[in-house]
């Protein structure tokens, strides 16, 4: 994204294209209200409009537009909202517009290109929420946050990006941050007397300082493994032995008839993959061929080497036997027994349900054992914790953060290993500089914000 054009007047569609009942087309810049006005006619200007006031009024084309236009020489395109944003208390910090308009993307489609014509330009992909940013409204993971809010598909990643969206995240970031200025300020204060040979920072303190900082990074860190599970879902694969009860599994646990389910071994031939929602967590069921050692069928042959690329890619493996079978059978599946869930199918002949001796008993007949087995998914997928507060789900904030604990890591032991100051203070503003490029507080590059709203929707 070209940041060259940070002061001109920017319009674009902001809900999704396709029939609606509404239509909303933004507009901000330091000409948003003279550009609404030609095309809007009210009862007064929107230039004289007050923020935070919605006008009702109409749309229209032909002659210079506006309420002094001559009524026998415009058009009439639609009836439209009016919203009024005064900078700087609007989303992106300055002067903007909404027209709420009927949802016919032909109607919306006039409307913006009359903006176009009087001036505005048409908005790149997450510019307003660039502009938001770079008017000091949001910092870079407020703003990231956003486009994670508008893309939530569960109650869990809603949660996320609501706390750090409002500034949960950042404000830990700027703890942590105020912590590592102090510390820096204390070491330079000793450089500025180093002829009196004055320690101005203790260094029992600064150890336990730098103690307490390692702590609430790796703690940060750590939350990257549940904010991956919560923005991107957990793959399940169902692996097992034929007529195991796998597709009729996946069928329970949707509620519906998704797989096709027989007595004749090697039904499943390819993946089936679906998504159910547990506890707000959203999990990406994958039904997978019968595994046996011996068939002469190429294309179940196939099938089976699909099902074990699909457990090496999978979160969680559910390991599937029926009744009186043993599904351990299966020697490849040792390499993945820290992510492997024992079930046991059928088990309504036995007479069980429900965890004993670390195998989950379950009938997808009957239903018993389901529920102990979603509790079980969300478990293992969560770690138990589905925690309040900050969790991490964006890589590039997990990435920073790690980089930040290495420099740490080498405070700590210039600490232990009697380090001067001056040396000390290069790695703590390195640490520095990893915390600002999450939150925005260093020279962002311009190649790295483009990168970051660019995936942002046009509009947004």
């Amino acid at each position: 994204m070209n940041l060259q054009f940070v002061t001109d007047t920017i319009a674009a569609l902001a809900t999704p294209p396709g029939v609606g009942a509404l239509g909303i087309i933004r507009l901000s810049g330091p000409d948003a209200l003279a550009i609404a006005d030609l095309v809007f006619r009210g009862r007064k200007k929107l230039a004289d409009a007050k923020g935070y006031t919605v006008h009702f009024g109409e749309i229209i084309s032909g002659n210079e537009g506006g309420i002094s236009g001559n009524p026998d020489s415009v058009r009439v395109v639609d009836e439209v909202l009016a919203t009024i944003f005064r900078a700087p208390r609007s989303f992106t910090g300055e002067d903007a517009v909404e027209f709420s308009a009927h949802g016919s993307p032909f109607v919306l489609g006039q409307i913006l290109e009359l903006l176009l014509q009087k001036g505005a330009r048409l908005a790149e992909a997450g510019e307003f929420s660039q502009r938001a940013f770079l008017n000091g409204k949001m910092d870079l993971a407020q703003t990231e946050a956003v486009a994670d809010l508008i893309h939530a598909e569960t109650a869990a990643q809603q949660k996320a990006a609501l706390h750090q969206m409002r500034g949960g995240f950042s404000e830990e970031l700027n703890t942590l941050r105020e912590e590592l200025i102090k510390l820096t300020a204390l070491l330079e204060l000793e450089l500025d007397f180093s002829e009196e040979d004055v320690e101005f920072a203790d260094r029992a303190a600064l150890y336990r300082l730098i103690d307490a900082l390692l702590r609430k990074g790796e703690s940060l860190t750590e939350s990257f493994r549940l904010g991956n599970v919560i923005k991107n879902g957990v793959r399940v694969a169902i692996i097992g032995p034929p007529n195991a009860g796998k597709s009729t599994l996946l069928n329970a646990l949707l509620r519906e008839e998704r797989a096709i389910v027989s007595d004749i071994a090697g039904t499943t031939r390819d993946v089936i993959e679906e998504t159910l929602m547990i506890d707000g967590v959203l999990f990406r069921l994958i039904d997978t061929a019968g595994i046996r050692e011996h068939t002469a069928d190429q294309i179940e042959q196939m099938g089976i080497a699909r099902s074990r690329e699909n457990a090496g890619k999978a979160d969680i493996i559910l390991v599937l036997c029926s009744a009186g079978e043993d599904a351990g059978a299966i020697d490849w599946l040792d390499e993945f027994s820290g992510k492997t869930i024992a079930v046991v199918s059928k088990a309504d002949v036995l007479g069980k349900s429900g965890l004993h001796e670390g195998r989950l008993y379950l009938s997808a007949k009957t239903g018993e054992g389901l529920e102990a087995l979603q509790k079980a998914l969300v478990e293992k997928a969560t770690g138990g914790r589905l925690q309040e507060g900050t969790i991490v789900t964006n890589v590039r904030h997990q990435q920073a953060l790690l980089k930040m604990l290495e420099n740490l890591r080498v405070v700590k032991e210039g600490l232990q290993s009697g380090l001067s100051g001056d040396l000390l203070t290069i790695d703590i503003r390195q640490a520095l500089y990893w915390l600002g490029t999450i939150t925005g507080k260093v020279e962002i590059d311009r190649d790295i914000l483009g990168a970051i709203f660019s995936q942002f929707c046009i509009g947004k």
